[in-house]
């Protein structure tokens, strides 16, 4: 049986190496992005580039979405005449962050139109995006979801965590222990330096014990390196950040630390700090306080 055909929408930092992973475990991708540039760097791994999101739709079996978020992938997919150009029986797979209701919503749409939708957004950043082992939290109907398990094994490890919007809700679970623990370990160095510890030591004393976390370990190297160039830049905190305090009111649920942290990405973002990755949270707590961890530049981005 030969494998489902794939169009893949949006081929940036996260969505590039997704393809790429979905090209060497044999899928036909066809990808599309709107700097086409980027769409065409899966070429010599195989991939065909479309000159437009339905172009690469047209005859798909599946559809992979990784946009801006929630309004662009309604804009692309309704608007630019995605869904127009499949097939009844296709499956789209959005894997951007956006809000549960909207992915509620995109759900029943398609479904009135015999179109399968799973919301999956991911978790790893592009180490794990590169690496083929993002967790993928996926919303909507079982049959689809285990259709689409294949398509998911080649990008990460898939969960079915519920029904169409469920995905995004684990998502933006996932994002209120990253950001409010990326203010932790900010706040955590920026004490240990102002009290005179070394905070790189302080940091390896901590590595194996209950306060580890891919989080100390990766994103903590970069505040000690003050590297703040993007892989998961802070704008992308901060939409998830207003999603998530969004989701708090519909649900009735109070998340003071969350809405704090936000409160932190918000400020970070004003700051003209939106390009700079998320570590940069640590520039905003240095302004607070006064005070500076280490002595060497900051990277930033151009």
């Amino acid at each position: 049986m030969s494998q489902p055909r794939i169009a893949f929408l949006g081929t940036g930092l996260m969505g590039g190496p997704m393809a790429a992973n979905l090209l060497k475990a044999g899928f036909p991708v066809i990808a599309w992005n709107r700097t086409l540039a980027k769409a065409e760097a899966l070429r010599p791994a195989g991939g065909t580039v479309a000159p437009s999101a339905a172009a690469a739709a047209d005859g798909a079996d599946a559809v992979i979405t990784m946009l801006e978020g929630g309004p662009v992938v309604e804009s692309v997919l309704f608007d630019g005449g995605v869904v127009a150009a499949l097939k009844r029986g296709a499956v789209v797979i959005d894997t951007s962050s956006a809000e549960p209701q909207r992915a509620r919503a995109h759900a029943e749409r398609l479904a009135a139109l015999g179109i399968g939708y799973l919301d999956a957004p991911v978790s790893g950043g592009t180490p794990g995006a590169k690496a083929g082992t993002l967790a993928i939290m996926a919303g909507g109907a079982e049959a689809d979801f285990e259709r689409a398990v294949p398509i998911f094994s080649a990008m990460g490890r898939a969960t079915h965590v519920g029904p169409a919007g469920a995905g995004q809700l684990a998502k933006l679970c996932n994002q209120v222990i990253v950001s409010v623990t990326m203010v932790a370990v900010a706040e955590a160095l920026l004490l240990a330096a102002a009290g005179g510890a070394d905070p790189a030591a302080v940091r390896q004393a901590l590595s194996g014990g209950f306060a580890d976390s891919k989080i100390l370990q990766i994103h903590g190297g970069h505040m000690l390196e003050r590297s703040f160039i993007p892989g998961g830049p802070a704008w992308t905190i901060r939409k998830d950040g207003r999603n998530i305090l969004a989701a708090a009111r519909e649900f009735g649920v109070t998340l003071p630390m969350a809405e704090r942290a936000n409160g932190l990405f918000e400020q970070l973002c004003a700051h003209g700090g939106e390009k700079y990755d998320s570590a940069a949270v640590l520039l905003e707590l240095e302004r607070m306080s006064g005070k500076r961890l280490g002595t060497a530049p900051d990277r930033l981005p151009s």
